[in-house]
């Protein structure tokens, strides 16, 4: 998922240029673990785009795992793990329970 102006976003866009997105988030699964814990965020900091989320399932639980650019090393800086309610201020501000989004698997 990606973040970005308005005006560049529409249901027939599959692809956006950098400079565009403020925001790429990638929803962990056990199939892309790797890709989305090494591989993504090394290719999003090379591409600049400034704000890098990873969601994903702890203990039957959401975690949101936030990162910022460094502009120095061109590499993402941690800036939070959220558990129970994400409330951030940048890149824009949101505020939103992570419980109420989140329905465990049943058996």
């Amino acid at each position: 998922m990606v973040v970005g102006p308005q005006a560049r976003i529409a249901p027939d866009v599959t692809c956006f240029d950098a400079a565009d997105v403020v925001l790429a988030i990638e929803v962990v699964s056990a199939e892309s673990d790797l890709r989305d814990r090494h591989r993504k965020p090394v290719l999003y900091a090379e591409a600049g785009i400034p704000h890098f989320w990873r969601i994903k399932e702890i203990n039957e639980k959401p975690a949101v795992f936030v990162f910022e650019l460094d502009p120095a090393t061109k590499a993402y800086a941690p800036a939070g793990v959220f558990h129970e309610w994400l409330k951030l201020t940048v890149p824009f501000d949101i505020d939103i329970d992570l419980t109420k989004l989140y329905t465990p698997r049943t058996g």
